[in-house]
């Protein structure tokens, strides 16, 4: 695939495929006779994953990190484990304030007409 095509298929922009390349978070992307980048299979196994992380909040220095110990071999599995469920753990405890966040304003809005709206027009008289 082109990078135009990756770029398409994972909505990320060109530039940070570029970027990803270059700091070593995506494999070094073969190119053609021609010089245009030749995305594999594998390499868009790797742009996947690291536009999940990214959506995710994960920094660049935690999915460098773990990229490094992934070039290391397999006696860096755990490490690399550990880090993917702290990573995992703290999406999570996101996840569960967005939700709660979620829940109070599905609540504030059943009550807007009625209730905060009204009141809210009082604050503003008052000013």
């Amino acid at each position: 695939m082109t990078i135009s095509e990756v770029s398409k298929k994972y909505d990320i922009s060109q530039d940070t495929l570029r970027y990803y390349e270059k700091i070593g978070l995506i494999p070094k992307i073969q190119r053609t006779e021609g010089g245009i980048r030749d995305y594999t299979e594998t390499d868009c196994i790797w742009v996947y994953f690291m536009k999940c992380m990214r959506s995710a909040g994960v920094g660049v220095k935690i999915m460098s990190e773990y990229v490094n110990l992934f070039r290391q071999g397999e006696e860096t599995k755990d490490a690399r484990k550990q880090l993917l469920l702290r990573e995992r753990d703290r999406i999570a405890a996101q996840v569960a304030d967005l939700t709660n966040t979620l829940d109070y304003l599905d609540k504030k809005l059943q009550r807007y007409d009625s209730v905060i709206s009204p009141v809210e027009n009082l604050l503003s008289a008052a000013k």
